[in-house]
């Protein structure tokens, strides 16, 4: 897997964020039994850009802790099927990866929620990632039963990971 992250902020965690990240990112697509290469962007900004980034793409006007853009369109949530079929479309024609999708995620953000449900910086900073990572494999939480999916695969991919409220 290749991640490239980009920090457009001064803010710096007290973590190997892009370890952290790729480690998390790999163990989503592990669950979900992706069998491609693949390519994700990280873009880390602040309160501010993400306000921005959420007026731009999505039309509202408030922070948010992490956006989720997939890259390809899934039938149904962790099939890659269409990916194979539509290949100009989904996979970089010089390293040959999947093109999932890109994040955009506010280190602000990660800061004010771990204080504020009383957890660990990495522990927060890894649950955005697994659940922006899950967006980009097709799940969603619009539902109840779909947020339980998601609460659950997040949850089990932090514990394999051994990344726990006090981290």
């Amino acid at each position: 897997m290749t991640l490239y992250a980009e920090n457009e902020t001064e803010i710096l965690l007290p973590l190997d964020v892009d370890g952290t990240a790729r480690e998390v990112a790999e163990a989503v697509l592990k669950e979900e039994g992706c069998p491609y290469e693949t390519s994700v962007n990280l873009l880390l900004t602040d309160n501010e850009g993400i306000r921005e980034y959420n007026r731009k793409y999505r039309e509202i006007d408030r922070e948010t802790d992490v956006l989720s853009f997939p890259n390809l369109d899934f039938a149904e949530p962790g099939n890659f099927d269409r990916a194979q079929k539509n290949r100009a479309d989904y996979f970089d024609p010089d390293t040959g990866e999947l093109l999932l999708g890109d994040i955009i995620l506010s280190l602000e953000k990660v800061q004010e929620q771990a204080q504020s449900y009383g957890h660990g910086i990495k522990r927060e900073f890894a649950f955005l990632v697994a659940h922006s990572m899950l967006h980009l494999c097709g799940y969603d939480h619009m539902e109840d039963g779909e947020r339980i999916v998601m609460e659950e695969k997040q949850e089990g991919i932090l514990q394999g990971l051994g990344i726990t409220r006090d981290n």
